[in-house]
Order: structure tokens, then sequence, then C-alpha cells
């Protein structure tokens, strides 16, 4: 077929179809937003200590008196223990004979045991996690920060195969699949018996989750128009994950048990049902089928839609000379053995997944601030929207490499200066964070778009595909990062800013490709400076 943009250019860039397509499939990414991010509520971890039976027969102060104190990560500050307790069998031998803790006894020299009994759990901010359920605690706390990882070898996972299924069997049909898989499978969530199979479970949300993400994005390019597509991929899809980040700690502030806000979130995979019959299939993926009267019978649909008439012959057909002119296969090797490609390939991976891990992390770390968690948790999604359209305006008007420096650079070192501030200035602490959240979340929204633009046609969904793969690994690593906090609170700003501002540095040595066509062979691409 010739230039498809041109022959349904008829169209018009933004009526009624083009609105319809651009809000349903950013409406898609709604619910990625609130089910990316749930576990920070459904996983948070309450203040705990080691249970003392009510049966036992302890004086009052030797209850009182049986969590051992130790030194809180802030210097010189004492506070129960959450992992030990002084041993029963030596408080019940003290307290039979009326001798009293701390007076009569030294505590330093009382014998201590784990949490035989299990756990006790402040309960005023969550009535029920998976973590006060399962005892995600001491010795399982690891468990926390894998369950995170579990859901985004998920992403992984659906990264290899989404581009596949898609391309084999339409768009359309993989969005509204692996949209009922989610559903799905959020339901499911809630009803796990245990933490293995909520694992399991949730690996397949998150399998899911790209897959549909990705389709609805690839369904948008190709359904729009060139200018509103820029919007669609810059702004569009991630305002509206911001939105649905925006709703989770509403819900979770009113949800406080987590199998009902489980149970809240798959539901609004029911509003999809409708929107199968209101999006249709992609034309360009129908053309590339050979499938041209379908490809027509939806164009036409939409110009009356539109309320234009359609001509009579919207597709040419292929010219004898293109359909038996042979091009080259090109694959990942490409961006290997290429001189004008390789050089640029390692600091593109390293700042995508530099950025995946900063944004993940920071993400994940509100419930670890200071303050009420669902505030920060909104505070921490608010300031994504102006992120995003930060994004799309230095994205219009700006150099890339000015773009990725200034905004990796400045998150960077906002990070690192956390570490700095006096530990009663609690809440300037939270104010560098989230600048460095706005940058970094700036940046990521850049990044995408412009490894989209800097590689050749040829290569552009095999490089896009490679670097989204290598993002992935640092989303995994990311809920680690924030496990560090348990040997120092300063360690996950440390590495996290210490990466960014070298990411942000790397950037320089990226190709600039503001105000340049799009390559479309590989000798065409921007040179690697110097």
């Amino acid at each position: 077929m010739s230039d498809y943009d041109a022959e349904t250019a008829f169209l018009g860039e933004w009526g009624r179809f083009q609105q319809q397509v651009f809000y349903l499939l950013c409406l898609t990414a709604f619910p990625n937003g609130f089910t990316a991010l749930s576990i920070v509520f459904v996983a948070g971890t309450p203040t705990h200590r080691c249970l003392i039976p009510a049966h036992l027969n302890l004086s009052a102060a030797w209850r009182n008196s049986s969590i051992p104190l130790e030194e809180d990560q802030i210097p010189g500050a004492l506070v129960p223990s959450k992992c030990s307790r002084y041993k029963v069998d030596a408080m019940l031998g003290y307290s039979d004979i009326g001798l009293l803790p701390g007076v009569d006894v030294n505590l330093s020299h009382v014998p201590r045991e784990g949490c035989v009994d299990g756990w006790e759990y402040d309960r005023s901010n969550y009535i029920s996690t998976i973590v006060t359920e399962w005892d995600l605690v001491c010795d399982d706390s690891w468990k926390k920060p894998l369950t995170s990882s579990v859901y985004f070898i998920g992403f992984l996972t659906g990264s290899f195969i989404t581009g596949q299924l898609s391309d084999r069997y339409g768009r359309k049909i993989v969005l509204f699949l692996t949209l009922a898989i989610q559903a799905v499978f959020s339901f499911s969530q809630a009803f796990a018996p245990s933490w293995t199979v909520f694992c399991t479970l949730f690996f397949v949300v998150g399998l899911a989750q790209i897959s549909y993400y990705v389709s609805a994005f690839v369904l948008g390019m190709e359904l729009l128009n060139p200018r509103m597509r820029t919007v669609f991929s810059t702004v569009g899809m991630c305002m509206f994950f911001g939105l649905g980040y925006m709703l989770l700690p509403l819900l979770g502030f009113f949800i406080r048990d987590w199998r009902k806000l489980m149970l809240s979130l798959s539901l609004f995979g029911l509003l999809f049902v409708p929107v199968w019959w209101l999006i249709p299939e992609s034309p360009r993926w129908l053309l590339s089928r050979g499938r041209v009267r379908d490809a027509e019978a939806i164009i036409r649909a939409a110009a009356k839609k539109n309320k234009i008439e359609a001509p009579p012959v919207i597709f040419r057909p292929l010219q004898k000379e293109l359909a038996s002119e042979k091009t080259k296969a090109h694959n990942i090797c490409d961006l290997l053995r290429s001189p004008n490609i390789l050089p640029a390939v390692p600091p593109n991976l390293q700042t995508q997944n530099t950025v995946t891990i900063a944004y993940f992390a920071l993400s994940l770390n509100t419930s670890n601030l200071h303050g009420n968690v669902y505030f920060n948790c909104f505070l921490s999604a608010l300031v994504e929207m102006p992120a995003y359209t930060a994004s799309w305006i230095m994205f219009r008007w700006y150099s890339r490499r000015l773009c990725l420096f200034s905004t990796l650079f400045t998150g960077g070192l906002f990070l690192l200066l956390i570490q700095l501030i006096p530990a009663h200035l609690i809440y300037f602490a939270i104010t560098l964070e989230m600048i460095g959240k706005f940058a970094i979340t700036t940046a990521f929204a850049i990044m995408y778009a412009y490894t989209a633009e800097v590689y050749p046609t040829v290569l552009r969904n095999t490089a896009v595909g490679t670097c989204s793969m290598v993002s992935r690994i640092g989303s995994i690593t990311a809920p680690f990062f924030i496990y560090l906090r348990s040997y120092s609170v300063s360690l996950p700003y440390i590495l996290m800013g210490s990466l960014t501002v070298l990411s942000g540095l790397l950037s320089l040595l990226l190709p600039e490709s503001y105000g340049m066509p799009l390559p479309d062979t590989i000798t065409q691409m921007q040179h690697f400076p110097g």
C-alpha cells in the first residue's frame, strides 16, 4: 500500500472518531495506575512487636517490660524490638517470686527469644495486609520486596510475548483478552489462601497489565494521526495512569482490609466490557494481514462518525514492483554490530534502567515516609501530573539531551541532598523527595519517546523492545532498593541519587534527535557524539 497517513488524511485530525479512540484507549491505562502500585497498601507493614499470650501468668510490670529496647535508625533513640522478646520461662520465674524488672533484675542479663507466638500489629493504619496475615516480618521480611519483584517479573515476561501475540492475532483481541485476564486474576488474589498463591496470581496480573498497556499504546499510535500520536504517547496514556495512581490512596483510606481493597480494584475491569464495541481493530494491522476490505470498512465507519464522505477507493493496491522487492531482515544483533548504533546502546540502556529503578523505588517508598501514608501516596501521585505535562512541553520545544540531562541530574541531586537534612526537618526531606520524584517522572516519560525517535525504522521496534526489557530488570530490583532501609535509611537515597546523576551525565553522550527527521535506515541514524 502507499502511505497510510496520506490515504486516511481525509478523516481529519480531531473528529469524533479520533476523540473516542483517544479517550477510551487512554482510559485503559487508568487501572494500571492503581494496580501497579496497590502493593503499597496491600503489603503495608505496620508497627509490630512480639505477641505475649494473654493466658500467661505474668505480672503487669513484666508484661509491660517483656519487649527489649533497641537502638532505632535515628541515633540515640530506643524503640521496642520488632523481632525478639525476653524469654517467657525466665520472665515467669521472676514474676512468680515477685522480682521487678529493672529494679531487682538487670534486663540485660535476661535471655531473649524470637517471636515464637507470633506478632501483634498496630491497627491504626491497616485492618489487614498480606504482611499482617502471613507475618512477612523479621526473618520473612524479604518476602515483601520479593512480592513486588514477582509482579515485575510478570512485566518482563509480558514484554517478551505481547508483541508476538498482537502481531499475530491483532491488537484489539490481545488488548481485551489481557484486560479480562488482569481483572479475573486480580479478583482471585482477594481469595489467595497463602503468600505463594498470592505471588503466583500477582505474576499473571503483571504479565497481563504490561500486555494490555502495550497493546493499547500500539493501537492508539496506529489509529491516530501524527499530531495526536505525540499527545497520546507523551501525555494521554501517562495522565490517565497518574489519575489511577491518585485514586489508589483514596480507596486505600476508606478500604483498609487488603482483601476488600483487591476486590474493589478488580471490579474496574467490568467497565471495559462495552468498550469492545467502541474501539476498532488497527487498519494498519489488517492491511499487513492482507485484509483490505476489513480495513476499508473501519475507515469508512470512522468517516461516517466524523460526518465526512470517504473516497470510492481508500487503499490503492500494492504496486507489483514494491511487492516483489526484497528488504533486508534486521534483528537485535544489528544493535551490536553497527558503528552508528552500538555506541549509543549502553548509555541508553543504563539510563532506561536507572530511571525505572528510581521511579518505582520512590513510588513504593511512600509507605515509609513520615506522616500519613495515604496522604504521602496521594502526594507522590499528584506530582506526576505536572511532570507529564512538563515532559510534553520539553519534548516539543527543547533538545533531547538537555531534557534528559537536566531532569536526571536534578532528580539525582535532590535525592542525594536528603541524607544531609537534619532528622527533625522531616517535612523538608519529604519535599526534596517529591521534587526528585517530579524530575525523575519527567525523565521517565521523555525517555520512552526519545528511544522511539532516535533509532531507525528498520530497528525501531527491536530497539524499543530491548530497552523496555532491560528497564524491567530495573523494576524487579527496585523493591530491594527500599529494603536497604533496614540497614540504613540513607542508603537507598545514596544509591538512587548516585545512579541517577551518573545516568544524567551519560545522557549527554546520546545522539541528538530534536528537529531531525526520523531515520529510516541504519546509515541515516545520528552519529554518536565524538
